[in-house]
C-alpha cells in the first residue's frame, strides 16, 4: 500500500495527532471563551450534529431479520454494559495500589462504560464473513442503550463534576443527545431512497467533528498548567488496553463456541467483536456532557482514545486467523 492509500485509510488516527499537536502548540484557541467558543459550538452544536448523523444513518429498517435472535442479543449487551464495568472497575481496585496515573486510570472505567460503535464492529464482521445482521443490531442498538446506561454508569462508577447537577446532564443529553438522534431518524424516512442513492460520507462528516470536540478538550488540558501526563503510566495504559480486548475476546470466544451456547460460528464472530468494541464516537460526547468543567477531562479521554485505534488494530490483525476459523469450523459442518 502506498504512502497516499495509508494517508487516506488512516487520515482519523492522523487527524487524532495532528489535533493535539495544534492544542498543544495554541491552547487559547479552543479553551472556553477563546475565539472558538466551544462552551456553545462543541456542547451543543457539534455534539447534536454528530447525533443527528447517528440518526440520518442507522439503517433500522435492515434490523427486522435480527430482531428475534434475543439471546444473541442478551449476551453482547450484558457483557458490553454490565460484565465489562464491573470487571474492570474490579481490576482497577488492584491497580489503583500502583503508581499509574489515577486519571488514567479512571479513564479505563470510562471505556468500560461505552456503548458498542456504530461502525468497527460491524465492518470486522462483515470482512469474516461473521453475522453482519446481529453486528448491525447490536451496534445500533447498543448506541440507544448507550444513551441512558452509559451516563447512569460513569455516574455511578465516578460520580460527575461538582459544577453541574445530574438533573442538567439528563437534560442536556436529551436535548443534544436524543432529540437530534430521533430528528435524524425521522428525517431518514423521509430522504431514504435519495440517502441510499447518494451515499452521503455520514462517517467522514461525524469523524471531522470528532476531531473538533478532541481538540477543544485537549485545550483545556494544555491551558492548565497544574496538569502533567506520566509517559510511564500512558505506556502501561496503552499495554492494560491490549490485554484487556484479547483477555475478553478470548473469553467470548470461549463462551460463544462451546456446543451447549447454542450460536453459530458467525454468530460467534459478530458477539466478540461487537461485545469488546466501545465507541468513540458516542464517548467523546458524553464525557464532554457528563464532566462539562472537569479539570482532568482530557487525561481522562486519553485511554478511550488509545481504545479506539487499539481494537481497529487488534481486530485486523486477528482477521486472517478468524477467517482460517471460519473456513475451518464450514467445512467440519458442510456434509462430504
Amino acid at each position: 500500500m502506498g504512502l497516499i492509500a495509508r494517508v487516506r485509510k488512516e487520515w482519523f488516527i492522523i487527524g487524532i495527532v495532528l489535533v493535539i499537536t495544534c492544542a498543544r502548540l495554541a491552547p487559547s484557541v479552543g479553551v472556553k471563551g477563546g475565539p472558538l467558543r466551544p462552551e456553545i459550538t462543541i456542547t451543543y452544536v457539534a455534539v447534536s450534529v454528530i447525533f443527528f448523523n447517528s440518526g440520518l444513518s442507522l439503517e433500522t429498517e435492515e434490523l427486522a431479520s435480527a430482531l428475534m435472535h434475543v439471546k444473541l442479543h442478551f449476551f453482547v449487551q450484558t457483557f458490553t454494559l454490565v460484565f465489562f464495568p464491573i470487571a474492570i472497575w474490579l481490576l482497577l481496585k488492584v491497580l489503583a495500589l500502583t503508581a499509574i496515573n489515577e486519571w488514567l486510570l479512571r479513564g479505563l472505567q470510562t471505556v468500560a462504560c461505552m456503548p458498542p460503535p456504530v461502525s468497527s464492529a460491524v465492518i470486522l464482521t462483515k470482512a469474516v464473513g461473521g453475522n453482519e445482521a446481529a453486528a448491525i443490531f447490536n451496534s445500533a442498538f447498543g448506541s440507544f442503550l448507550g444513551i441512558v446506561f452509559t451516563p447512569l454508569l460513569l455516574l455511578v462508577f465516578l460520580g460527575s463534576s461538582s459544577s453541574v447537577p445530574f438533573t442538567s446532564i439528563f437534560s442536556q443529553l436529551f436535548m443534544t443527545v436524543v432529540v437530534p438522534l430521533i430528528v435524524g431518524q425521522v428525517c431518514r424516512r423521509s430522504l431514504r431512497e435519495c440517502l441510499d442513492r447518494r451515499k452521503p460520507p455520514f462517517g467522514t462528516v461525524s469523524s471531522v467533528v470528532l476531531l473538533m470536540i478532541i481538540y477543544t478538550t485537549f485545550c483545556d488540558t494544555f491551558s492548565n498548567p497544574n496538569i502533567e501526563l506520566d509517559h510511564l503510566s500512558l505506556l502501561i495504559v496503552v499495554f492494560i488496553i491490549f490485554s484487556i480486548q484479547l483477555s475478553f475476546m478470548a473469553l467470548i470466544f470461549f463462551l460463544s463456541t462451546r456446543k451447549s451456547s447454542g450460536f453459530t460460528a458467525a454468530d460467534s464472530v459478530a458477539i466478540m467483536f461487537c461485545a469488546t468494541h466501545k465507541s468513540l464516537t458516542l464517548g467523546i460526547p458524553m464525557l464532554k456532557i457528563v464532566f462539562e468543567g472537569y479539570e482532568h477531562l482530557s487525561l481522562i479521554s486519553v485511554p478511550l482514545l488509545i481504545y479506539h485505534p487499539a481494537q481497529i488494530l487488534l481486530g485486523s490483525i486477528l482477521l486472517p486467523s478468524i477467517k482460517t476459523w471460519m473456513s475451518g469450523r464450514l467445512k467440519t459442518l458442510t456434509p462430504v
